[in-house]
């Protein structure tokens, strides 16, 4: 789910960056520096909406760096237990498959997929069903219920079943073929 928060930051500038641009400078290091990034806490750092407050630098001793408190809202990503997340199948395998929800990877193992569906190896390894009317394969997309999240300090990790009502494969890039 996203949400939209305010966090905080110290951020470092070197002091060839002083001058009339001195915000700029530090809102484009701020940028650089969060989006993309995931904290166990919050999630996933999509993209900073706004700056509100920047403090007062602290001069750091013997380096000439300044500290600047930035107090900034931003736009996260963190996927909850229970969650439904249209995904992207990345890898599939005999022990299940990987998908992927924007930045979060989510593994559905082979006993969370519907017992009708067999894997099939091969060149593109699938799961199908016995009628061959449904494939996940690699590039497909699936509708998938998340079950459980594991949190690091850096990573976030799910596992998702697709062994319920009104999900599944959404979108078969072989059917087209």
């Amino acid at each position: 789910m996203f949400f939209h928060i305010v966090l905080e930051r110290n951020m470092q500038l070197h002091p060839r960056h002083f001058g009339p641009n001195l915000r700029d400078k530090l809102v484009a290091k701020l940028m650089k520096d969060v989006e993309g990034t995931c904290s166990g806490r919050h999630g996933f750092v999509v993209a900073i909406t706004g700056v509100d407050n920047i403090g007062k630098g602290l001069i750091r001793d013997g380096t000439g760096f300044v500290t600047f408190p930035v107090k900034y809202q931003c736009v996260v990503f963190r996927p909850f237990k229970g969650e439904i997340l249209e995904a992207v199948v990345t890898m599939v395998n005999k022990m299940g498959f990987f998908a992927e929800a924007g930045p979060v990877q989510i593994f559905v193992s082979n006993h969370l997929i519907p017992d009708d569906m067999e894997f099939q190896s091969g060149d593109m390894p699938n799961y199908t069903t016995s009628d061959g009317s449904v494939k996940i394969q690699k590039d497909s997309e699936v509708r998938l219920k998340i079950i459980g999240t594991r949190v690091d300090a850096t990573e976030i990790f799910c596992i998702g079943t697709i062994k319920d009502d009104f999900l599944g494969v959404i979108n078969d890039p072989g059917a087209a073929a």
